[in-house]
This record gives C-alpha cells, sequence and structure tokens, in this order.
C-alpha cells in the first residue's frame, strides 16, 4: 500500500512538472509581412511545410505586433508589457532622419532591455523548463542572463552583415559557404536531438530570415525568377530566402518528430512586424515595416496545439503578440508570474469563443520617434513613421499624430487598406477613441512629445 501511494504521487508530479507538461516553440520570423505565406494569400511565395503546420491549428487574420519594427516588438512579446513601460521603441536612436525635418524632438530611445524585467524565458526556466534561443536576440549584447541556458547565433546585432560567411557582426563558428540561417538550424537540430526529454523545452526560434540583406538562395532562384507577379510581391531573391526559410523550418519540425515530442509542443507561428515595403507589398493593406498603418503591424499569426486546438479553424478575432506571455502561462500551468498588458487566448483557443474581455478590448500603439523611408503607401515622403500613436478598438481604427495633431479614422472592416478617412462622418467615434488614448496615456505614463526642435 505504501509502494502505491509512492507511485500515485510520483505520477502525479510528473503529470504537473514533468515530461507531460507540453513543450513551447515560438517561431518568429524577421520581417515577414502579413501577405508573405501562401497560408496569407501570396501566390508569389512559397511556404509549403508553414502553410502545412498552420492547417493543423488556428489562423488569426487580425493577428498583430506590438510594435512595427524589430527591437520594440521583440521586447513586448517577450516582457508582456507596452513599450510606454519599458522604453524600447525603435532599433538605434529615436532621431532618425535630418534634424531639419523633425518638428518635435523625439523621446530618448532604450536600446537594452532592462534586466528589471523579469521576461518569458525566466519564468519558464524557474518552472522547470530548459530553455534555447535560436537565432536573433536583438535586445541585450547576450541573451542568457535573460532566461536561456543555450545561445545559438543571439546577440545585440539585428541582422547579420552578410547571411554568406563571414557573417561579420554574427558570431557562430560552421563550414565555410553555409548560409547563416541554415548553420543556425544544423546547430538547432542538433540541440533537440542532445536535449534530455524529463523536462519540458521551451525553444524561441527567431530566424534572422527574412530581414535585409536581401541575399538569394541561387539553387532555389529557378523557381521564382519568371514566375508571375502577385500584386506587388515579384522580388525572386526574396522569395528564395522566404522558400529556404519553410526549409529550415521543416527541418526542426521533423527534428522534433524524431525526438518524440512534436505531438506534446505548443506551437506559435508570427512574424515581428509587416513586411519592408519595395522589397514585398501587403496588399490589401497599406505600408509595411515601420509605418503603423495595417502593413506595419499586421502579421501572419497561428497557433498549434495537437488534441487541444481545432485543426484548420480560422479567427477574426483582433489578437497581439502581448498576448503571448499570458497565454503561455496557462499553457505551462504557472501560477506566479509578472503582471501582463496582453490577455491570454487559453480559453479561446481551446473553446473558439471569445469572452467580453478579449471582444471588446482596445490594442494601442504608441510611437514617440521619427523612423525615415517615407514613401507613396504612407503619404510621407520623408518618414515611415512620425511620432504618434494608434488604436484599434472593434472595427475601428484610430491614428493620431503629435506635430499637428493630425487625426484619421478608419473602418477595417470595410476598409482594411485605411484609404477613406471617416473623422469628419464620425465625430462620436473619434471623441470616444482618444479619450481612450489619453486615459491608456496617463495609466502606462507614456512620455509626453510636446518640445519643438529648435534645428526644424
Amino acid at each position: 500500500m505504501k509502494n502505491f501511494i509512492l507511485l500515485f504521487f510520483l505520477c502525479v508530479s510528473l503529470s504537473l512538472f514533468g515530461q507531460t507538461r507540453p513543450n513551447i516553440l515560438i517561431i518568429n520570423i524577421d520581417d515577414m509581412g502579413w501577405r508573405d505565406v501562401g497560408f496569407m494569400g501570396s501566390k508569389f511565395f512559397e511556404s509549403p511545410t508553414i502553410d502545412s503546420l498552420v492547417r493543423q491549428g488556428t489562423t488569426f487574420t487580425n493577428g498583430y505586433a506590438s510594435a512595427s519594427n524589430c527591437a520594440p516588438s521583440r521586447a513586448s512579446m517577450l516582457s508582456g508589457l507596452w513599450q510606454t513601460r519599458h522604453g524600447i521603441y525603435t532599433v538605434g536612436t529615436s532621431e532618425r532622419g535630418q534634424s531639419k525635418d523633425r518638428k518635435l524632438v523625439p523621446v530618448k530611445n532604450i536600446e537594452t532591455l532592462d534586466p528589471k524585467f523579469k521576461i518569458l524565458p525566466q519564468v519558464l526556466k524557474e518552472n522547470g523548463y530548459q530553455t534555447c534561443l535560436s537565432g536573433k536576440w536583438h535586445l541585450s549584447d547576450d541573451p542568457l542572463p535573460y532566461g536561456f541556458d543555450v545561445n545559438i547565433g543571439g546577440s545585440h546585432a539585428g541582422n547579420p552583415g552578410s547571411y554568406y560567411p563571414p557573417y561579420q557582426n554574427i558570431k557562430l563558428d560552421g563550414p565555410p559557404n553555409r548560409y547563416l540561417t541554415d548553420l543556425i538550424m544544423d546547430k538547432t537540430v542538433d540541440y533537440i536531438r542532445n536535449v534530455k526529454t524529463e523536462q519540458p523545452i521551451f525553444l524561441y526560434y527567431a530566424s534572422y530570415a527574412v530581414h535585409t540583406p536581401i541575399q538569394k538562395i541561387d539553387s532555389l532562384m529557378y523557381r521564382f525568377e519568371n514566375k508571375k507577379e502577385d500584386d506587388g510581391q515579384k522580388n525572386a531573391a526574396y522569395a528564395t530566402m522566404v522558400y529556404n526559410e519553410d526549409r529550415n523550418i521543416a527541418r526542426l519540425l521533423k527534428a522534433l518528430k524524431e525526438k518524440g515530442i512534436l505531438d506534446n509542443t505548443f506551437i506559435i507561428f508570427t512574424s515581428d512586424n509587416g513586411g519592408l515595403n519595395q522589397v514585398t507589398y501587403q496588399h490589401p493593406l497599406r505600408a509595411g515595416k515601420g509605418s503603423y498603418f495595417e502593413g506595419g503591424t499586421r502579421v501572419p499569426l497561428a497557433f498549434i496545439w495537437k488534441g487541444k486546438i481545432k485543426p484548420g479553424s480560422t479567427s477574426d478575432l483582433p489578437v497581439t503578440n502581448l498576448d503571448f506571455f499570458p497565454t503561455l502561462m496557462q499553457v505551462a500551468n504557472i501560477k506566479n508570474y509578472p503582471a501582463l498588458d496582453g490577455n491570454s487566448l487559453y480559453n479561446y483557443l481551446l473553446t473558439q469563443k471569445a469572452d467580453k474581455m478579449l471582444s471588446d478590448r482596445p490594442l494601442y500603439w504608441y510611437f514617440p520617434i521619427y523612423l525615415e523611408g517615407g514613401n507613396k503607401e504612407t503619404n510621407d515622403p520623408i518618414f515611415r513613421t512620425r511620432p504618434g500613436e494608434t488604436i484599434r478598438k472593434g472595427d475601428w481604427k484610430l491614428h493620431y499624430y503629435f506635430e499637428d495633431h493630425t487625426v484619421l479614422l478608419y473602418n477595417l472592416k470595410d476598409d482594411v487598406g485605411e484609404k477613406n478617412n471617416l473623422v469628419k462622418q464620425n465625430p462620436e467615434k473619434v471623441k470616444e477613441l482618444m479619450l481612450l488614448l489619453k486615459n491608456w496615456n496617463s495609466a502606462t505614463n507614456a512620455p509626453p512629445v510636446t518640445e519643438l526642435n529648435k534645428n526644424y
């Protein structure tokens, strides 16, 4: 009887804290636009493995990054916090472009995530997970103090100097002529093959691809160099990078399957921000990376969990990568974690039914900075972004710009391309959303952008 009781408690312990807890895999592609994969409608780019993977779960057509470029999006995803709390608003300085073109003095940008924030891998590690970063980190010089046991290629670098060796700013040893993302996957597969399975695994696969520099894979060019363009998508070199990334994800999934842990892995597939205009277009969405129109923040997003999430399902619920942290806390059955700004999607993923908290909540973006590279889709020849903020609530999205107090209002249900400004027709909606912004700014201590630039 005594042995039976001991066996019973051992089984309970294993079910709560051992191998039966799901492994967690976040696939975070760099600069992959909302329509850069087949499952989101691209007819030019090819992603058969990714398409097959997401068909095993739920695709969110209104999935968002919490920022429109790399570092702030990643900082918010991993911390679960709005940019106003950690102060990372862009990459490098916030004073982008020429001073004479900047009417206001932007908020000074923070480039390293403050260690005072306890982030997702730290919480998972404290609760028995083995943690591995594979690829881009971009939030400090070394990811290991932030909760990772293993680092494969991560540093403060936002993109490689070259995808072909020498990689310049990415320090990773490998054979000559090995494409960087292939080498990172080589080492990731080795990690999976050698990792012990007594404890669950958290793998953050954050590929440097498909970020610039756009460097083709010669052996794949035949697939795309004569292919018909699809609504602005025609860059054959970029297409080889997308396809090669798809092949590497196939290698990753195969390694997990051979290890016997794929079926017990909760998977998130996403991108850190919209695709870069001129390289790829997200039509019918407007603009791209660095802009706070939909093309800059809306991204491909899917959740897969075998036996739990309904395969082949699609949702139009607006969600954000801020929601990953609280969702994963429920997936891992972790009760003690920091206060977060996102909402858990756990119950929604299992039931496909949204409570009022999820269906009615506003989503916010705050960008007190300048970002050069304007184009015809931003209606600004100088900047992709000028200081301002946006809010989405339901079908409505409002932009507010600090330089001249410009307000733009769009109904995304009828106008996903943000072409028809409805400010004059909907003064009460403008008033409602502006009040929400004002209250949110106050609640999150959003830094004001009011100082005039004397060089303007």
